[in-house]
């Protein structure tokens, strides 16, 4: 597709997914971007995203809009989780249609597949067992919306496909304490400790759970590469097909953070699914590969954390 000639909406753009999808839109030389607050337009109410899409001639859509959150939000608040992300997906995808959208991609998660799935985990491990218990109200959301844009495909021929990236951190990443993903909690709990010369560092879980992380510019430019493929797949996996275990993650940041003292895992805690690499060969045999190793990329996710700290600017 010629993105640049494009009107794009891209839903979720003052995340940290979406952001980087604008930035990345911007840098192939789109200037015709359409986005929304959520105050400017809730996604969740269908009358105004009709309204939205009937009006405004978007070409290309990018859902990457989300409620989203760590193992602690996702078990505490359910309900919350698979309401707001079935509608959103509902919403947008059936909207969308409506109006004649051309393409559109839909973000998902690699929450999606079983908690038991075979390493690493391939697109088809969808739906073959049950799923990790502490995200599934997220995850189920997810799957539907993949489904929802693999059945308009089908039986429509719109254009709507879906990509499942893996776990995403970089600018613009949500700090929250209690309700934040693993590797942001980690920068902020680290650099706490440094700043207070804090003895110790506690870590949720045994450290052994393996987990897989891609940084959000990557992910950006694994979107833009599918929105420009003619027969995209219904989905993909968007990972870093690299894994590192929670308690070398830890080391790894305390390191760039700069903090000396010691680690210590809460084993009360859940661990989550024991292990989760994302088998990317299909995406890659379409042309694309990420590009940014995670210790460089935990180091440009911790000066921005450091810049958008001192600004005032900071996702808590």
């Amino acid at each position: 597709m010629d993105l640049p000639s494009l009107r794009i909406f891209v839903a979720g753009h003052r995340g940290m997914v979406g952001s980087a999808v604008v930035r990345k839109l911007e840098a192939i030389g789109c200037t015709n971007i359409v986005t929304r607050t959520k105050l400017e337009l809730d996604l969740c109410d269908q009358s105004a995203v009709r309204s939205f899409f009937q009006s405004e001639g978007i070409d290309c859509a990018v859902i990457a809009a989300a409620k989203v959150g760590g193992i602690h939000a996702n078990n505490t608040l359910p309900a919350e989780f698979i309401y707001e992300n079935l509608a959103i997906a509902q919403n947008a995808i059936h909207e969308a249609y409506l109006a004649g959208v051309k393409r559109l991609l839909f973000l998902g998660s690699t929450c999606i597949y079983p908690k038991l799935a075979a390493q690493p985990i391939e697109e088809a491990a969808l739906l073959t067992s049950p799923l990790e218990p502490t995200n599934e109200a997220y995850a189920i959301a997810k799957i539907a919306g993949l489904k929802l844009c693999q059945f308009y495909r089908k039986q429509y021929g719109c254009l709507f496909h879906s990509a499942m990236p893996t776990n995403l951190y970089g600018k613009g990443d949500n700090y929250h304490p209690d309700n934040s993903h693993v590797l942001p909690a980690l920068i902020r709990r680290f650099h706490e400790a440094k700043e207070v010369g804090k003895a110790e560092v506690v870590v949720w879980g045994t450290g052994k759970p393996l987990r897989e992380f891609l940084h959000a510019d990557d992910a950006a430019s694994g979107i833009v590469h599918l929105l420009n493929l003619e027969n995209p797949p219904d989905w993909v996996n968007l990972g870093s097909g690299v894994e590192i275990s929670i308690g070398d993650l830890a080391q790894l940041v305390a390191r760039i953070v700069g903090y000396s003292g010691q680690l210590v895992f809460d084993t009360s805690k859940p661990d989550g699914t024991p292990r989760k690499l994302t088998d990317i060969d299909l995406i890659r045999r379409t042309g694309w590969e990420p590009q940014i190793s995670l210790e460089a990329g935990v180091a440009m996710a911790y000066e921005d954390f450091l810049l958008e700290n001192s600004e005032g600017s900071l996702r808590v």
